[in-house]
């Protein structure tokens, strides 16, 4: 894969705080330092092999799935350790990006994506960033931004949630597959674990089971289009996944008291 060469002189005066960015696969020879820190921020994802920080606050080791973020003025030295290999795509970009707020003030901060969902985002938005900045089309920079909110956001929410992320990705995939229903048997290949201890595992951490989350995932979206569309309530139940309308109204019900015509009318203020 090619390399896009980082100028590490490059102040983002200089540049015109612009977002630089590449994806380097590189031997143990392979070290920056700069004792100054720079005046832009400093973001990596690991894509492979093992790398290290060196801070004032000590030595940090980044494997496969570590998102880095440094922060400017921050005296540094980074590489690959010795012996090994390291691959991680990274980027530079300036203040005005203000989700670095949503993170904790550590000069360096080092964190596991463990949710296999969160990595793939975080993946493509790199790609993103890393095509728009050669590219350099128009409003590529703005593109660019927007891909790193992205990652930053993801980010504060792997941090925020406490959930178990092999119970995250189920509740991934059970939202992308909103129309079409998910096996439980899928869900617990994706979950690494058998179908019973997923169940368990499930209820455990959502107080739900899965069938239920599925249902009302399916419930909320149908009342979202209702209220803000002009499809019908037999439309609406075919959209979220309901092969039998019946079984949809008795569901929606269930949620919101009415049945979905009546919620329809009421809230978007039409009749039926």
């Amino acid at each position: 894969m090619p390399k896009h060469l980082e100028p590490p002189s490059l102040t983002p005066e200089e540049a015109g705080g612009t977002v630089i960015a590449g994806h380097f696969d590189e031997g143990d020879r392979y070290v920056t330092s700069r004792p100054a820190g720079r005046k832009d921020w400093l973001l990596t994802y690991t894509l492979g092999g093992e790398g290290y920080y060196e801070t004032p606050e000590g030595e940090f080791h980044c494997r496969r799935g570590d998102l880095v973020l440094l922060k400017p003025d921050t005296s540094h030295k980074y590489g690959t350790v010795k012996g090994g290999r390291w691959e991680f795509m990274w980027v530079h970009f300036s203040e005005r990006i203000g989700e670095t707020g949503m993170l904790p003030a550590a000069p360096l901060l080092l964190h596991q994506v463990s949710d296999k969902p969160a990595g793939r985002r975080i993946y493509r938005a790199f790609r993103r960033i890393l095509t728009d900045s050669v590219e350099r089309n128009a409003y590529w920079q703005e593109l660019c931004e927007q891909a790193i909110r992205e990652i930053l956001l993801l980010l504060a929410q792997s941090m925020n949630r406490g959930m178990d992320p092999r119970i995250r990705s189920v509740l991934h995939l059970l939202s992308s597959r909103l129309r079409e229903g998910v096996r439980i048997e899928e869900a617990a290949r994706i979950a690494g674990l058998s179908p019973s201890r997923l169940s368990h595992l499930f209820k455990a951490e959502t107080g739900v089971s899965i069938i239920e989350t599925l249902n009302r995932m399916r419930v909320q979206q149908a009342a979202l289009l209702l209220r803000h569309t002009e499809r019908t309530a037999l439309e609406v139940s075919q959209d979220v996944g309901y092969q039998n309308y019946h079984h949809f109204a008795a569901q929606f019900r269930r949620a919101y008291g009415v049945n979905p015509s009546t919620y329809k009318s009421r809230e978007s203020g039409t009749s039926v």
